[in-house]
Formats: structure tokens, C-alpha cells, sequence
């Protein structure tokens, strides 16, 4: 088999096996027999091992002597892994995560907010205002635009926070916000851009209290559109 070829067995078993964890169809403690992979597959004894330490990594499979590998328990799944997240919302959405996601950044945000109106710089405040100009270009436009911007508002947020454990967070959140902000804004038309530029201006003036309510009443915002898209989102689905 050449080098592609093992590759493409490989990423195909992966991707299989780790949306039939994340999905459910294999639940936890579900034995994973090689010689059984390898069959259904139709690839090779290494290919599968190579997949299983992948899925491994991910927290998804575990091993044990005499036992073999099996599906580990939720709790120790890398849920913010970019894999996992895709697999979690390849044929539906994942309602829960959306949810928690939330209740994560209401925790989280608005605390980034009032650092940064503390300790942002005036390159902190340059990238703000440079997102905030590629959302308000992005309004009405392609999703895939205003997704990116408002990352990147977010991003510049929590490193003008600069509070490295709270930027690798954000880091490891980002694939989910991803997939958080195609849903909505693929789903309902919802500008947001008015209470961003309220956090901006916070920061600007160095107002801390403004700032966290600002971002707070963004986040609260945001929650409130995730309802209301998996409202339309499941009326579309019943039709």
C-alpha cells in the first residue's frame, strides 16, 4: 500500500470510529477488536493500531492488559479537540455542547473584558477596532466572514487580557465557538455588532465595571441566539 494510501485508511478509520464514539453508536466500555476493525475496514493490522492511538490520544479509547482497547469513559474525552467537536455536530446538533459552551463563556468573558479594559495597550486596541471593522464589513455578507471576525474580535479581547493561562483557553474553546457562531449566523440573521463596539469602547476608557457588564450583556445575547437558532433549526428539521 502506498504511503497515500495508508493515510487515507488511517484518517478514514479515525474519523469512522470516532463518530460512532462521540454519536454514541459505540458506548463506553464497548470492546474494540482489532482483527474485527481490520475486517470491516478492509485495511491493514497497522492502520487500525495507528487510528486507535489516535483515537487514544483524544481520550476517546483506552487499553488495558488482558482486556484490550475499549471506549473510555466520557469524562475522559478531550471534548475541546477540533476532531471530536466535528464528529459531535457531523449529523446533528450537538445541543448540549452549545449549551455548556455558554455557560462556560458567561463564566469566562466577561472577566477577560474587565482585565482588559486594565491592561490593554494601544496594539490591543488597534486589533479590536480592526475586528470590529471586518464584522461591520461582514454584516449581511457570507457567513463564513462574520464567523472569522468574530473570532478574531474575541481573540484580540483575550490577549489584551494578557493573562496566558486565560489565552490557552480561549485557544482550546475556539473550535467550538467555530462551529457555535456557523450554526447561528447559518441559521438566523443576528447583529451583534452594536454590543461589541460597547465592549470596545469600555476597554478604550479603561473602565473595567463597564467593560465586564458590557461583555456580559454580549454573552447573555449570545445564549439567547443559540436558543432562538435551535428553535428555527428544529422546526426546519420537523418539516
Amino acid at each position: 500500500m502506498t504511503e497515500i494510501g495508508r493515510s487515507g485508511a488511517h484518517d478514514r478509520v479515525v474519523s469512522s470510529l470516532g463518530t460512532a464514539i462521540v454519536n454514541g453508536d459505540l458506548l463506553p466500555d464497548d470492546d474494540l477488536d482489532v482483527a474485527e476493525l481490520q475486517e470491516r475496514f478492509a485495511v491493514s493490522r497497522t492502520a487500525v493500531r495507528e487510528a486507535l492511538r489516535v483515537l487514544a490520544a483524544k481520550g476517546l479509547v483506552g487499553a488495558r492488559p488482558r482486556r484490550g482497547t475499549f471506549v473510555a469513559p466520557r469524562e475522559q474525552w478531550a471534548l475541546l479537540d477540533a476532531d471530536v467537536l466535528r464528529w459531535r455536530f457531523a449529523d446533528r446538533v450537538d445541543e448540549r455542547f452549545l449549551d455548556e459552551l455558554g455557560e462556560v463563556r458567561l463564566t469566562v468573558e466577561p472577566a477577560v473584558a474587565r482585565m482588559a479594559a486594565q491592561r490593554r495597550t494601544d496594539r490591543d486596541l488597534a486589533d479590536l477596532e480592526d475586528a470590529l471593522a471586518a464584522m461591520r464589513a461582514a454584516a449581511g455578507g457570507a457567513t463564513g466572514d462574520h464567523v472569522e471576525a468574530d473570532l478574531a474580535f474575541h481573540h484580540a479581547l483575550l490577549r489584551a487580557a494578557h493573562n496566558e493561562l486565560m489565552t490557552q483557553m480561549a485557544s482550546a474553546i475556539e473550535a467550538g465557538l467555530r462551529l457555535r457562531d456557523q450554526f447561528v449566523h447559518a441559521t438566523l440573521t443576528s447583529e451583534s455588532t452594536d454590543k461589541h463596539a460597547e465592549v470596545l469602547l469600555a476597554v478604550r476608557k479603561q473602565r473595567p465595571k463597564a467593560a465586564e457588564t458590557a461583555m456580559r450583556s454580549l454573552m447573555e445575547r449570545s445564549i439567547a441566539d443559540v436558543e432562538l437558532a435551535k428553535k428555527i433549526h428544529g422546526e426546519q428539521t420537523a418539516r
